[in-house]
């Protein structure tokens, strides 16, 4: 839950930010020189791009949440296994142990959405953020084609 909080305001913060840079780039616009129509608009491509990098990273988690969720109800969510150092922190060879049975089980399932998001969890307890990313985009792609 803390997590879902954490990203509400951070979204609201740049959505606060975007309003505000393109307000300056407006501003800018109405100035009327051309130095400052060339700024302006510049400035202007700034919070189109955070609004669409805000607009994809969203129906990212919302996706990924959606498959948590089946997972979840299917009772194949992975189970957290790992063991963990005195700080909190996950065991590297604990990690690693379970990332290559993740990864063992979607070479078999190649196809199955399901061993693609149990691999990206393993990705991300191995704190490989990237590839965690691109297996849960993988789980999701072929969630939505077999459906």
């Amino acid at each position: 839950m803390r997590a879902k909080i954490s990203y509400v305001v951070t979204a609201a913060v740049l959505v606060v930010y975007f309003v505000l840079v393109g307000s300056r780039g407006v501003l800018l616009i109405e100035a009327g020189t051309p130095l400052t129509v060339t700024f302006g608009a510049a400035v202007l491509i700034l919070p189109v791009i955070g609004v669409w990098f805000l607009w994809k990273n969203t129906e990212f988690v919302r996706d990924a949440n959606r498959l948590a969720a089946l997972l979840d109800a299917e009772g194949g969510l992975p189970v957290d296994e790992l063991k963990r150092l005195p700080s909190g922190r996950v065991d590297r060879d604990s990690a690693d142990e379970v990332f290559a049975r993740r990864k063992a089980e979607t070479e078999d399932a190649p196809d199955d959405w399901r061993s693609w998001f149990r691999l990206a969890v393993a990705y991300h307890d191995a704190r490989d953020t990237p590839r965690a990313r691109k297996a849960m985009q993988r789980a999701i792609a072929l969630h939505k084609n077999a459906h």
